[in-house]
């Protein structure tokens, strides 16, 4: 990106704003080194801090390992840009985002994801299976929500929010995995659980062997031994870590 257009963006916006889309740009970055991008067709969304109801969301045609801090669009909640941009945007791609952003003020970051775990588990009947320790930490805030084809339907907007309430995690059958949270830091942890997850399923599966379910207790304790775990930090207590890798990778992100 030209320098002179970082330059415009960041003088354009607040710290907190900067904040938001350097750490969106790094969910976006994360993504793309964790193979779970499907080219260009996935979405993160997150909330610009303030009392409008703004959104940053990826440029439509560039490849989640291309996404900056500065490339990031602001829209509202309709999917119109609301600060000059040389970038579209895919305004059918925000239709799941914007919907739960209407309703969930704490579901200030929206993670959508077609991985190829997460989207073969979502064609199985039964789900997410308690077979591991990070299904168990999924299935304490668990929805689901039937396919209704591509999301270009304004009219599925309300069935899609009322089932997925107030919970973190949502599998969207047969097309793929979502997680709604308070910052970028907690979904993108999130995904990472409900990914492991179905990858430990599947290959638990394909073994061929009778599988282990864990004890119901077991996982009815399990949010309280997360946050033990966490610290209560959340997905923060990771996160730090990660932007040092990235920076180890390629600061450029940050631009």
């Amino acid at each position: 990106m030209d320098p002179s257009a970082v330059t415009t963006v960041r003088s354009q916006v607040s710290d907190a704003e900067w904040q938001q889309r350097v750490d969106l740009a790094a969910c976006y970055r994360l993504v793309a080194l964790y193979g779970w991008d499907d080219l260009v067709f996935t979405h993160i969304s997150a909330r610009v801090p303030g009392p409008e109801h703004h959104f940053l969301i990826n440029p439509y045609g560039m490849l989640f390992d291309e996404i900056t801090a500065s490339s990031l669009i602001k829209i509202d909640l309709a999917g119109n840009k609301v600060m000059d941009s040389p970038y579209d945007i895919n305004p059918a791609g925000f239709t799941i985002h914007s919907a739960i952003h209407a309703v969930r003020e704490d579901a200030r970051c929206v993670l959508h994801l077609h991985t190829l775990n997460g989207v073969a588990v979502s064609a199985q009947k039964d789900g997410v299976l308690p077979v591991s320790q990070q299904s168990i930490v999924v299935l304490t805030s668990l929805a689901y929500h039937d396919y209704e084809g591509i999301a270009l339907n304004e009219d599925e907007k309300p069935r899609l929010v009322r089932d997925l309430g107030d919970k973190t995690f949502l599998m969207l059958r047969n097309h793929g995995l979502l997680t709604a949270a308070e910052t970028t830091a907690d979904a993108f942890v999130f995904m990472y659980v409900f990914e492991a997850a179905c990858t430990i399923q599947v290959r638990a599966q394909a073994g061929g062997g009778e599988l282990i379910p864990v004890d119901p207790r077991i996982i009815a304790g399990a949010r309280a031994a997360v946050k033990q775990v966490t610290r209560g930090a959340g997905g923060g207590i990771a996160w730090p870590g990660l932007l040092r890798k990235l920076d180890r990778l390629d600061p450029s992100y940050r631009s």
